[in-house]
C-alpha cells in the first residue's frame, strides 16, 4: 500500500508506533517547574498489527513523561494489554457487546486513586503510574454498561459523572454517577428516540446536560466499524437533568442541528445554564473518516425559566479539544484552552494546528501561543501550581501550566511543551525533547502523584 492509497490514520505521523520504549536520557530546554511531581499521560489509537479499518479502532497506546524534582525522569510508551491484544478474535464481530473488549484509546483520567484509560463502547482499563496495565475496571460488577471517554469529575463533591450511549436497544442513554469513594451510586436509563454518538457532555453545580445531536446510528455503515452518520432531519436538543435526578426529571430544549465533539465548560447562574462548546455544522462528511469540517467556539445559554436557548459564536478561529483548569469544571470560570485546527474543507484528516488558544470566555478575547513552524500541537492540558486542596483553593484560576505533546514535522521528532498559563504567548518555560516521534493521538491528563497516593 503506497502513501496515495494508505488511509490517513495510518500514514505520516498518524502511522502506528509498534515498539514499546523507555527512555531516561531526555534533553530539556528551560526549567521544569519543581511543583510538577507526577506523570503526563496521553492515549490514542495505535493498532498493534500496524493497520485498522478506522482511526477510532486502533489499540490503545499510552505515552507518559514522568516529572519530579525539576527533572524529566523518563518517557515510556505501552500498549494497554487489553483482550484485543492478549486474546484477539479472528472475527471481530464475535466480540460485539462484550464490555471487556475495550481498547482504552481515547482518554486518560484519574479518580478515586485509580488511573483509567477510556473509550466509549466498553469498560475502562486501569493502568499504574508506570503505564503498566492492571486490568479492566467495572467497579466490582456494578458498572453494567459501557462508559464514555469523557466523564467529568466534580471539584466540589469529588464525584465522577459519566454516561453510556452505546446500546442497540432502549434505553439508548444511561447516566452514571460514581462517588468520590470510587463506588457506583447511580445508573439511570434516559429515553432517547435514536441511538446517537454522544461523545461528550456537560455538568454544572446541580445539573448534567446531555447533547442529543443527530450523529445517529446508520447500520449501512456497520462494516466500517463506525455505524454513524449525520442525519440533520432528526433534529437536535439539549437535555438538562438534576445530578441525582431520573429520566422523569429531564427537560429537553431544541437547538439548531449541529455537532459537538468536545465542550469546554458549563456553569449555572441565576437560573441560566451557560455552556461553551466547539460547535460545527455537521460531522463526518463523505464518510466516518472525513474530518474536513471543524468547530468554532460557541456559547449556548439555556434559560430554565423561559425554556429558551440562545446561541452565539464567540470566535471564528477553528479550534477544538477544549480544556479548563479542572478545579473549575462545572463552575463559573474565566479561562478556556483550545487547540487550533487546520485543513478545514480540504482534508479528510483532523489536522492539528501550530497554535494553542487561551480564551477569556466572558470577554470572548483570545491569546495565542505559537508552537513553531511545521509543528503540530495537541490537546492543551492544565496542570495547577499546587496539589493539596488547601493550596489549590488559594490559586488564581490560571495559576499553573499548560502541557501539550507537539510534533515537529521537519525533524520528525516530538516534544512535551510546558507553558506558563499566566504568560501564555511567551516561549515555553520548558521543552522536553524526545529522540523520536510520538504519533498524533487523542486525550490525556497531568496526573500528580497526590492523585494516586
Amino acid at each position: 500500500m503506497n502513501q496515495q492509497t494508505t488511509p490517513w490514520h495510518l500514514r505520516g505521523n498518524w502511522e502506528p508506533m509498534l515498539e514499546e520504549r523507555t527512555t531516561r536520557d531526555l534533553e530539556v530546554t528551560g526549567s521544569i517547574p519543581p511543583e510538577l511531581e507526577g506523570v503526563y499521560v496521553r492515549t490514542g489509537p495505535n493498532p498493534h498489527s500496524g493497520t485498522s479499518n478506522h482511526w477510532f479502532l486502533g489499540d490503545g497506546m499510552v505515552h507518559g513523561i514522568r516529572l519530579a524534582n525539576g527533572q524529566a525522569q523518563w518517557y515510556r510508551n505501552r500498549f494497554i494489554q487489553t483482550d484485543e491484544i492478549t486474546n484477539p478474535l479472528t472475527d471481530p464481530g464475535a466480540g460485539l457487546g462484550d464490555l471487556k473488549r475495550g481498547k482504552g484509546n481515547t482518554h486518560v483520567v484519574a479518580h478515586a486513586g485509580k488511573i483509567l484509560c477510556l473509550e466509549e463502547a466498553h469498560w475502562p482499563w486501569r493502568i499504574d503510574q508506570e503505564l503498566n496495565t492492571i486490568g479492566h475496571e467495572n467497579y466490582d460488577g456494578a458498572l453494567i454498561c459501557s462508559m464514555t471517554a469523557h466523564p467529568k469529575i466534580c471539584p466540589v463533591t469529588g464525584e465522577m459523572l459519566a454516561f453510556s450511549y452505546f446500546s442497540f436497544e432502549q434505553p439508548f442513554l444511561k447516566y452514571i454517577r460514581i462517588g468520590q469513594d470510587g463506588e457506583v451510586k447511580q445508573i439511570e436509563g434516559i429515553d432517547l428516540p435514536n441511538m446517537v454518538m454522544m461523545h461528550d457532555f456537560n455538568i454544572t453545580e446541580h445539573h448534567v446536560i446531555f447533547m442529543d445531536l443527530p450523529l445517529a446510528l446508520d447500520l449501512d455503515l456497520l462494516a466500517s466499524g463506525i455505524p454513524f452518520s449525520f442525519q440533520r432531519d432528526k433534529g437536535a436538543r439539549l437535555g438538562v437533568m438534576p445530578r441525582n435526578g431520573t429520566n422523569n426529571d429531564i427537560r429537553w430544549f431544541e437547538i439548531d442541528p449541529c455537532y459537538v465533539f468536545h465542550p469546554v465548560n458549563a456553569y449555572e447562574k441565576d437560573n441560566v445554564i451557560t455552556l461553551y462548546v466547539s460547535r460545527q455544522n455537521s460531522a463526518f462528511g463523505a464518510d466516518s473518516e472525513d474530518y474536513s469540517e471543524v468547530g468554532r467556539l460557541h456559547r449556548w445559554q439555556i434559560d430554565l425559566s423561559s425554556g429558551t436557548v440562545s446561541e452565539e459564536k464567540v470566535d471564528e478561529r477553528p479550534a477544538d479539544f477544549g480544556r479548563v483548569n479542572d478545579a473549575h469544571v462545572g463552575l463559573e470560570n474565566k479561562f478556556g484552552y483550545l487547540m487550533s485546527l487546520d485543513g478545514e474543507g480540504n482534508s479528510e484528516e483532523p489536522i492539528y494546528g501550530a497554535k494553542l488558544y487561551k480564551y477569556d470566555l466572558p470577554a470572548g478575547s483570545c491569546e495565542e501561543h505559537f508552537l513553531g513552524h511545521n509543528v503540530r500541537g495537541a490537546e492543551p492540558v492544565f496542570a495547577p501550581a499546587a496539589t493539596t486542596a488547601g493550596d489549590l483553593a488559594q490559586l488564581n484560576e490560571d495559576e499553573g501550566w499548560i502541557m501539550t505533546l507537539a510534533h515537529d514535522e521537519t525533524s520528525g521528532k516530538s516534544r512535551l511543551v510546558i507553558i506558563d498559563a499566566q504568560n501564555f504567548s511567551a516561549p515555553p518555560v520548558a521543552t522536553i525533547e524526545l529522540p523520536f516521534r510520538v504519533p498524533y493521538g487523542a486525550h490525556g491528563n497531568w496526573i500528580p502523584d497526590a492523585a494516586i497516593s
